[in-house]
């Protein structure tokens, strides 16, 4: 009988980290939307009613805003011009709501003004789900083909597209908070004390990219370490 630790896969500890990554940064965001939840906004605002004026004040008016189910489903839509916020968002007034529909109109902004990233990201989103499919059947046929080394190498090539959105998708998402925060900060929405509690649920939700970014790293780090070069199973 084999010993357990010639049966254990050592390169099973990148998925554990990008796990716990994962797990950590989702609680860290779901936490600190809690706190500023609690937290009513001085001048009564919802977020629908926040995203409302937030267009209108940037000159947008061919963005619709619609309410959708679920929590923290919030996202827009460049190609059908749709601002969609969650139920815990639409008709919340508080700062974290706010937050949030500020900064799915920053997405608006983008696409309104052309932003490159956005653009690049939106035409990277087919490729990259394409490659994500695919990535692992291709692999696995190259293993059963002898491993057949092209074969897994386009598998991880394809896996690989994956990463790359996720890291054209970090200064997307930044960039959005950025011109959120901006907006917020004249005043009419949030107060100049309730601005720095947005920027802190907008900063935590920014992780959730950063460390969807580095689990995706990690997975094609154990690709490559497990089927990439020269790695042949005899």
């Amino acid at each position: 009988m084999m010993p357990f630790y010639a049966l254990f896969d050592p390169t099973y500890i990148l998925v554990i980290a990008g796990l716990l990554i994962s797990m950590a940064a989702s609680a860290y965001v779901n936490s600190t939307f809690r706190k500023y939840d609690k937290i009513q906004s001085r001048n009564n605002v919802t977020g629908t009613k926040a995203a409302q004026y937030i267009l209108q004040k940037e000159q947008i008016n061919d963005v619709g805003v619609q309410q959708i189910a679920g929590d923290l489903t919030d996202n827009y839509n460049s190609g059908n011009k749709i601002l969609s916020l969650s139920e815990a968002t639409a008709q919340s007034t508080s700062v974290a709501a706010i937050g949030v529909a500020a900064h799915e109109c920053g997405h608006a902004v983008q696409d309104h003004t052309g932003y490159s990233p956005l653009k690049i990201r939106a035409a990277i989103v087919p490729v990259a789900n394409f490659g994500s499919a695919l990535s692992f059947p291709i692999i696995l046929v190259g293993v059963l083909l002898s491993w057949n080394q092209t074969l897994i190498n386009i598998g991880i090539l394809a896996f690989s597209l994956a990463l790359l959105f996720q890291l054209v998708t970090l200064p997307v998402e930044f960039n959005a908070s950025r011109r959120a925060l901006k907006i917020l900060s004249d005043g009419n929405i949030l107060t100049e004390e309730e601005v720095p509690m947005a920027r802190k649920v907008l900063f935590a939700a920014a992780l959730t990219y950063v460390a969807a970014a580095l689990a995706t790293f990690l997975q094609l780090l154990r690709l490559i370490i497990l089927f990439g070069g020269n790695n042949r199973r005899d």
